[in-house]
């Protein structure tokens, strides 16, 4: 398979500084090699520039970045059109945010091949604010509501040329919701599978009953990995930490039975944010995890010497 890596390095829908060097981490920490090394062919395309910033305001006084964000969700899902053609896109975030343009250029490229777009998303939020709704200001909680055509974007994102439907959306390993977003994921339709669900189920139950649908309806699906997916204890480069995430052997088992599926036909990594790291073990974690969504084993992992 032809995968290309596509750097995203937007920090402007984040609370904090440090996401626009997530790419190079990612890229630093062997991103290119370790998908070659399961027998993929790798294709750097570089990274994705924000297009011109327009005057756009909103009555909602506590939103950050809302001309910025804008320009890149344009560009991005430009990008995430172009390069979703007879390969793998990998898009390396950057915050969240780069989701409205991944998603947006992804489901473009479903509708002219006749097929639907599900999305898998990993995190502890649901990123289901408007920009209404949001009280914190930060765009990287907005994209999932943006990308699936909820209301009050018209006139400061970008025009959707097609939208996601909300029914083909889960999200896994949820923790952190607020409450308008809890009302309009119920109104949408969202499955939401939070960490008591997860406690209660185990995670692969619930993961196959959603690629049975996947594979069901010949979609194509687009998983989307926030770092705050994983639990801080592993995962410490992040912006915002919630405690009580997947751990290591979850979020494998997540990764291994998505390459078993066969589905996956694009991948967002994001809010890592290299700053908060301790010695690139986030970075290498995603890395890792990347790997094995692309095919690696545990039979394929060198060991050190007893």
């Amino acid at each position: 398979m032809l995968c290309r890596i596509v750097g995203a390095p937007v920090q402007d829908g984040a609370g904090r500084m440090g996401c626009d060097m997530g790419p190079s981490a990612l890229r630093a920490a062997g991103l290119a090699q370790a998908l070659t090394e399961v027998g993929h062919e790798v294709e750097d395309a570089g990274a994705v520039a924000p297009g011109p910033l327009l005057p756009v305001a909103h009555e909602n006084g506590v939103l950050k970045g809302l001309p910025q964000v804008s320009a890149w969700t344009g560009a991005i899902a430009k990008a995430a059109y172009a390069t979703s053609r007879e390969a793998m896109p990998i898009f390396l975030g950057g915050d969240h945010s780069i989701s409205a343009g991944t998603l947006s250029g992804v489901a473009r490229r479903a509708k002219e091949l006749g097929r639907p777009l599900f999305v898998l998303w990993l995190d502890a939020h649901p990123d289901f604010h408007t920009l209404d709704t949001t009280v914190s200001g930060n765009l990287h909680g907005v994209p999932l509501a943006y990308a699936s055509g909820q209301k009050g974007f018209y006139g400061y994102f970008p025009d959707l040329p097609e939208t996601v439907d909300p029914t083909r959306i889960c999200t896994l390993g949820i923790r952190s919701v607020d409450p308008a977003e809890r009302e309009a994921l119920n109104r949408a339709g969202v499955t939401v599978h939070d960490m008591r669900t997860i406690d209660e189920h185990g995670i692969a139950p619930l993961l196959r009953a959603f690629l049975t649908r996947v594979a069901a309806e010949n979609g194509l699906l687009h998983v989307s990995l926030d770092v705050d997916f994983l639990d801080p204890s592993i995962a410490p480069a992040v912006g915002t930490t919630v405690p009580g995430g997947a751990t290591f052997r979850e979020a494998h088992l997540v990764m291994e039975m998505l390459h078993d599926s066969g589905l996956v036909t694009s991948l967002d990594l994001v809010e890592l944010n290299p700053f908060l790291d301790e010695r690139g073990r986030t970075a290498i974690l995603m890395v890792d995890l990347t790997a094995s969504l692309m095919g690696r084993r545990i039979m394929d992992r060198p060991t050190k010497s007893h």
